[in-house]
């Protein structure tokens, strides 16, 4: 059965933090909100977490995960960024944006686009997510949490944990959460091409 942790959404309590870490050091699949929707996520370099995300989700081989990170420092790890693009993205993080940019060494192979190279990565504007991405020390390997045969992805953490007891490792309630993903910005071309349109305001790149 999943752990049900219930955090506070301003306040989130280190206690609670430090559980959910280690939940995701031991391997884990935590069902967790962010400044978009729900999501589910796992350590990058997790030996089952990112089959589990699919099995869930009933995606393929090739789907793209996002890399979450708690700062540009973080980041900065993970992805190559020019100065225009290092300036656009610092100015809009965080917020609920998806970026795709090239990918460094960092990323493991299997995680970025087998022909351009690239990672999706984003800086939530969440408290919690951002303190567990503080504890952890590393960015989130996610998915959006959307169910087949669903239209938008679960908001009530209760019912998640009733949806996915034996399938994830814990599930986070903090609080309202939203239905729209994040809005994607795929700056792979050298120049900023809103590829979705989701929670996140496109007008600034556009």
């Amino acid at each position: 059965m999943a752990r049900f942790v219930e955090v506070h959404p301003e306040n989130p309590q280190a206690r609670s933090i430090a559980q959910l870490a280690a939940v995701l050091r031991e391997d884990g699949l935590i069902a967790y909100p962010t400044d978009s929707c729900y999501a589910l996520g796992c350590r990058l370099d997790s030996h089952t977490g990112a089959d589990r995300i699919r099995r869930i989700r009933q995606l393929g081989e090739k789907h793209h995960f996002t890399l979450v990170c708690a700062d540009f420092a973080q980041l900065s790890q993970f992805v190559h960024l020019d100065n225009v693009q290092f300036r656009a993205i610092k100015a809009a993080t965080p917020n609920p944006y998806t970026f795709i940019l090239p990918a460094t060494k960092e990323v493991p192979r299997r995680f970025a686009h087998a022909k351009k190279k690239t990672v999706g990565v984003r800086i939530p504007d969440h408290r919690f997510v951002r303190a567990l991405l503080t504890e952890l020390g590393e960015p989130l390997l996610s998915s959006t949490l959307l169910l087949p045969g669903h239209e938008d992805p679960p908001t009530d953490g209760w019912s998640i944990k009733e949806e996915l007891d034996h399938v994830v490792d814990a599930v986070v309630d903090a609080g309202e959460c939203g239905t729209s993903p994040t809005t994607v910005v795929d700056w792979s071309g050298g120049f900023p091409d809103v590829v979705r349109v989701g929670a996140g305001d496109p007008s600034r790149f556009e």
